[in-house]
């Protein structure tokens, strides 16, 4: 929680392009989030341009460093990948990966934070099994996935630079993760 007493919710997403489709979504997800009362930041595009993840190697860039610290420092955390291939992209991948330094911390790893999971791809096929993989991490890192999980097909919903979606529905389903998140980390704090 922060000096104020909101909680920290930390959105992951995107694509190294700026302003990608993946991106626009998980700033819409974090809109709901701050609507509930969470202060939001977000690590997306270059700052997720990381060295593979090497958990041998106690260095860190500083990058990588800040990706850390923002997840000790979260009380929710909101994830958004592309689809690629039917999969998460390896950019969110090892993004993840990192979740491993928490592993001493007294929250190790994701434990006892909400986790919203959005796959966005351009097809149902890999926004789904996007979705999924991005669920099945959060489990193993301990965290809590929200009952509402998002996949998004590109091919049927645009995203606009000024945070508009195409769809009602999308827009809504984004929000409410959002707010899940937040919820969840007010119960907990």
């Amino acid at each position: 929680m922060t000096s104020t007493g909101a909680i920290k919710v930390l959105g992951i997403g995107g694509s190294l392009r700026d302003g990608s489709q993946t991106e626009r979504a998980l700033r819409v997800a974090l809109d709901g989030a701050a609507d509930a009362g969470a202060e939001t930041s977000a690590l997306c595009g270059q700052a997720l341009n990381l060295p593979f993840y090497d958990a041998v190697s106690a260095e860190r860039t500083p990058r990588a460093s800040e990706l850390v610290e923002a997840v000790r420092e979260a009380d929710g955390v909101i994830v958004v990948s592309p689809g690629y291939h039917g999969a998460l992209s390896g950019l969110i991948k090892n993004a993840l990966d990192y979740v491993e330094d928490l592993r001493e911390d007294r929250r190790p790893y994701l434990d006892g934070r909400a986790v919203g999971s959005v796959g966005v791809a351009y097809g149902w096929q890999a926004a789904v099994t996007t979705l999924d993989q991005l669920r099945t991490i959060t489990h193993a890192l301990r965290g809590w996935p929200t009952p509402l999980g998002g996949a998004v097909n590109t091919a049927e919903v645009k995203f606009d630079a000024e945070g508009g979606v195409s769809e009602e529905k999308v827009e809504r389903t984004l929000r409410l993760i959002g707010t899940q998140v937040a919820e969840f980390a007010q119960r907990r704090a």
